[in-house]
């Protein structure tokens, strides 16, 4: 799938990769998709917990040893 925005937080450390997320997202419209690129493990548990708390979609996250890409659809 091909995201709408592209955040390349890679290198970031928690808390900054879902901090800079959620500025990201508040330039987007409703029915936007962002990708976001990570190199931070706990993206893998940041990231959608963000989703949930802030009420968008993650319609994907990927995670291996060393990158992270997720994908979230803003509502």
């Amino acid at each position: 799938m091909s995201a709408d925005h592209t955040l390349d937080v890679k290198g970031l450390k928690c808390p900054l990769p879902v901090l800079k997320t959620r500025k990201a997202m508040k330039s987007l419209v409703p029915g936007d998709t962002i990708t976001i690129l990570t190199t931070d493990p706990m993206a893998a548990i940041d990231i959608p917990h963000y989703c949930q708390e802030d009420g968008h979609v993650l319609i994907s996250a990927d995670m291996d040893d060393t990158n992270g890409t997720f994908v979230i659809r803003k509502c």
